[in-house]
């Protein structure tokens, strides 16, 4: 039976231990950021994929950076904390892996300097965060990304995802699954937590980094795939709100949200309403791609247990479950 673990102050310890003071300043003003990784579980091999790891990690030492933050360990120290806490768990399913970096001291007053940072990870299972299975309506916000003079949208800040809760809750009560935001100058920015993508006469399209876009790892793992299976390269460039409703097809990716595709903007049918052959094609090999499935794609995942392949299981921390 998997054990709910997490680590915290500097070791693995009981879910339920990994608590914070009602007073820390990263709960009361969003000073912090974190990042969001998946890992696939593959019955066929009895593995735990986790996905991207380094690519995530790498993200947060960048959010960091612009929060005058510093990570309280190395890139390898992180991994290797992670696949470790991660083992210690035992899950046999897909889950979610969550390491915070935030402002500790329990202080009042707005500021990023002369603080403590802390770390911690948990993890959770982790299903679909939104439905792949059919395509998804969607509804361009009356809300407007926050921009980088703003709130940097290429940090995933904790704060600033207050600005994807009222897009989100708006497209709900809307009667739409999903919001998509524009950006300050009218362009298509992204949803409510993915990035977008619009096929064009087969053509493969995406905001550029320019227009106030996360910075997806799930973004590059597409436009890795269309061009090295199916040949096609991405175009990043604005969008304009118009070219959704006459897109052939329209997909929205994310490590929470994986692989989405879209069959209506604003009531209007993407194509002809269904899943298209490209989205298919991505998809199907994403999913492949993820659990460990397709050799070529390796380098993308880590296996947890080294059961299968001959893989090496995860690495040995200077921590251990309490």
């Amino acid at each position: 039976m998997a054990k709910q673990l997490a680590y915290f102050k500097g070791g693995i310890v009981p879910l339920e231990e990994a608590n914070i003071n009602i007073m820390c300043h990263g709960f009361n003003y969003g000073t912090g950021c974190f990042e969001g990784i998946r890992a696939y579980w593959n019955p066929e091999q009895e593995e735990l994929f986790v996905l991207f790891l380094e690519e995530h990690y790498k993200r947060m030492f960048k959010s960091a950076k612009i929060l005058f933050m510093e990570v309280p360990h190395s890139l390898d120290e992180l991994v290797t904390i992670t696949m470790d806490l991660v083992k210690a768990c035992e899950y046999r399913q897909d889950i979610y892996i969550r390491p915070t970096l935030y402002k500790e001291d329990p202080i009042v007053g707005v500021r990023l300097h002369n603080l403590k940072d802390a770390f911690h990870i948990y993890v959770a299972p982790m299903g679909e965060y939104v439905d792949t299975a059919r395509g998804l309506k969607c509804g361009v916000s009356s809300w407007r990304r926050i921009d980088d003079t703003m709130i940097p949208a290429r940090a995933k800040v904790i704060g600033g995802y207050i600005n994807s809760a009222l897009a989100k809750t708006e497209a709900y009560h809307r009667g739409f699954d999903e919001a998509i935001f524009l950006n300050a100058d009218g362009h298509v920015c992204e949803g409510s937590a993915e990035n977008v993508f619009i096929v064009r006469e087969n053509t493969l399209v995406t905001p550029g980094l320019y227009d106030n876009i996360l910075e997806g790892v799930t973004r590059r793992a597409i436009m890795e795939l269309a061009e090295r299976e199916l040949g096609l390269e991405t175009e990043c460039r604005p969008i304009d709100r118009t070219e959704l409703m006459v897109a052939d097809e329209m997909m929205l990716c994310g490590t929470g949200a994986q692989i989405a595709w879209v069959s209506s903007v604003d009531s209007r049918l993407v194509g002809d309403g269904k899943e298209g052959p490209i989205t298919r094609k991505i998809r199907s090999l994403y999913y492949d791609a993820v659990r460990g499935n397709l050799p070529q794609y390796s380098h993308w995942v880590k296996p947890v247990y080294g059961t299968r392949r001959g893989a090496a299981p995860a690495g040995s921390a200077a921590v251990s479950p309490a």
